[in-house]
């Protein structure tokens, strides 16, 4: 629940990008794109898992070659130019999205063409989720849900299926008698 109380954070602070209506947007697209495909909420929260396990290592050897700043520069380029894979190619080769498809599959049961179509819809949400930490244009600091997700001490709290479920219920919540 960690990443997700950074993502409520990011929200609340001025100094960054994240917004209700932004966490909003996300999540609606991925149950849109659920709906459409026929694919059960829990089906898209362990491929949301799966993605955010295989990532996360990806990410983090970008930063560790590139740098925190240039890797967030990546990310933002990724989410604003997201309607053409070229923003995802830049983070993610062919191989890995390879890989994120076998993966997915495996663990959700969903065939690897349905995965193969809807990953990027999925990486571009994963994406708009790490990217709701950056700040704001003139503000120089780190990202704090970025940074959280890259967190190696594997203290699991940064699963992005649990980051979605909570999302989601924050965004629809559950109705009071």
């Amino acid at each position: 629940m960690g990443l997700f109380f950074d993502v409520l954070s990011a929200i609340n602070n001025p100094n960054q990008q994240g917004s209700v209506n932004q966490l909003e947007s996300i999540t609606n697209s991925i149950q849109q794109l659920a709906t459409n495909r026929g694919i059960q909420p829990s089906q898209i929260q362990s491929a949301m898992s799966v993605l955010g396990n295989i990532l996360r290592p990806t990410l983090q050897k970008q930063q560790s070659a590139l740098g925190g700043a240039q890797l967030q520069n990546l990310i933002n380029q990724a989410v604003t130019t997201s309607a053409s894979a070229s923003g995802q190619q830049s983070l993610l080769s062919p191989q890995l999205q390879q890989q994120i498809v076998q993966a997915v599959s495996q663990k959700t049961g969903l065939s690897p063409n349905m995965i193969q179509a809807a990953l990027p819809s999925l990486i571009s949400a994963v994406l708009g989720f790490l990217n709701m930490g950056a700040t704001i244009p003139g503000i120089q600091a780190s990202n704090p849900i970025l940074n959280t997700f890259l967190d190696s001490d594997r203290d699991g709290d940064t699963d992005l299926g649990d980051v979605l479920r909570f999302a989601n219920r924050f965004i629809n919540p559950p109705a009071t008698s």
